[in-house]
């Protein structure tokens, strides 16, 4: 055994329930456990990097981890936490999210090798599509009482008389589905622990429930707590939605920016749990940051340790590089080498107007560029006096009022940056 795998979580802050004898259990030898994930989608967003990272530390501290796909309950719907049903999908379309998450957790987890406790993905649609209603009613169902299901929290929830909707007899039966699914991976796998977020722990105790009553076992249980923000916005969420592990889905740049932008009070509370940087590196990062806040210097530590580990170093330093273009110091050089995707995700928001190719190919003048023809600045006055402050420039190079912008200006070969003192950013766009 490597490391003490609860002692671990437990000073990450990663730990909200666990079961009485977990940490016993994990430290007489290998075991396995196994998180379960939602097919829902073709990639994994950082709502799910707890329970990855768990997995993770889980495999470090020398033990066998196995990354349950839900296919069967993604076909059904989970309805802890959630106020509406889901929408159900079909085998094609769950076999190329299972494919696609597989290949983005094995940046995380270790499925190849030799060793014994290589990682595992498994998919629960491969054993429940084999049950018949009646033969799972009969060897399941009936193992575990109305009054025991009645009794948990996310069904009291769903049938309290705040609930907006009732709750479908296919929800109620969910958390039979999830324990069954602890008991097939306990009897065919000798996996003896389930985790999952604090919202869970309900369908997590009656897989316990069902190993002990039908597997003549004993499984644990182990929960993290749900992330949160310190300022009660829900995390991993932006205004454009989840921030997705796939570039394609949500940019390298913005993925950065996400996690550079957090709270002091958040970024010390994820350091911990979003990277695998020793206690000692931490602490010491912290202490760093206290000395001089404004400087940032554990958000960026953060931004960069969870970047390279789902991105990599290059997408890395492409989004430090994209960010600076925007707020730090960057010369014409360095916005001439963003692609496309990055140069709109930086500029998002700033104002745009077209300009004809014909004028730029001609020559565009300043008066022209910033007033006459873009409504930027109120007047070819103020256009005039900004130009005689020396305070615009274009692409980050200050210009004079003679100042024409030509081709040789375009960045992908149709946008030009103008600024106007440090505040003001606009983008030409050739048409």
């Amino acid at each position: 055994m490597n490391k003490n795998f609860v002692e671990e979580l437990t000073w990450r802050g990663m730990i909200h329930d666990v079961m009485p004898g977990t940490e016993d259990h994990l430290n007489e030898e290998m075991r396995a456990a196994y998180v379960g994930i939602d097919p829902t989608a073709d990639s994994l967003h950082i709502g799910h990097l707890v329970g990855v990272m768990m997995l993770r530390h889980f495999q470090l501290a020398g033990h066998k981890p196995y990354a349950l796909v839900g296919g069967a309950t993604g076909m059904i719907g989970d309805p802890s936490g959630k106020s509406a049903e889901r929408n159900l999908l079909d085998e094609a379309t769950l076999r190329h999210n299972e494919n696609s998450i597989k290949e983005q957790l094995s940046r995380f987890l270790n499925f190849e090798g030799a060793e014994e406790n290589t990682a595992v993905l498994v998919n629960n649609y491969d054993w429940m599509k084999e049950f018949s209603f009646l033969g799972f009613i009969r060897d399941v169902g009936k193992h575990i009482s109305v009054n025991y299901m009645m009794a948990k929290d996310s069904v009291k929830k769903r049938l309290s008389s705040d609930a907006s909707e009732g709750m479908s007899f296919t929800e109620f039966t969910y958390q039979l589905v999830q324990g069954y699914d602890f008991l097939h991976l306990f009897r065919e796998h000798q996996c003896t622990l389930q985790m999952g977020g604090s919202d869970q722990w309900g369908n997590i105790t009656t897989g316990t429930e069902m190993i002990r009553r039908i597997g003549e076992g004993k499984g644990y249980a182990l929960t993290c707590p749900l992330i949160t923000k310190a300022d009660g916005t829900k995390f991993g969420k932006t205004e454009g939605g989840n921030i997705w592990l796939d570039a394609n889905r949500t940019s390298p740049y913005k993925f950065y920016q996400y996690w550079l932008n957090t709270s002091d009070a958040d970024a010390e509370k994820y350091i911990k749990i979003f990277t695998f940087l020793s206690k000692e590196e931490i602490s010491e990062i912290i202490a760093k940051h206290q000395e001089a806040p404004h400087l940032r210097e554990l958000q960026k530590v953060l931004a960069k340790e969870v970047t390279v580990m789902v991105h990599s170093e290059e997408d890395y330093n492409n989004a430090v590089k994209a960010s600076e273009v925007l707020f730090g110091k960057s010369t014409a050089e360095d916005l001439k080498s963003l692609n496309e995707a990055t140069f709109l995700d930086v500029f998002e928001g700033v104002p745009q107007a077209e300009v004809s190719r014909a004028d730029v190919e001609e020559g565009l003048d300043m008066i022209g560029a910033l007033s006459a023809k873009t409504d930027f600045l109120k007047s070819n006055g103020e256009a005039r006096r900004a130009l005689k402050e020396n305070s615009v420039s274009v692409n980050k190079e200050k210009v004079k009022e003679d100042y024409k912008i030509t081709n040789n200006d375009l960045i992908n070969n149709k946008y030009v940056i103008l600024n106007k003192g440090k505040k003001n950013t606009y983008i030409l766009v050739v048409v």
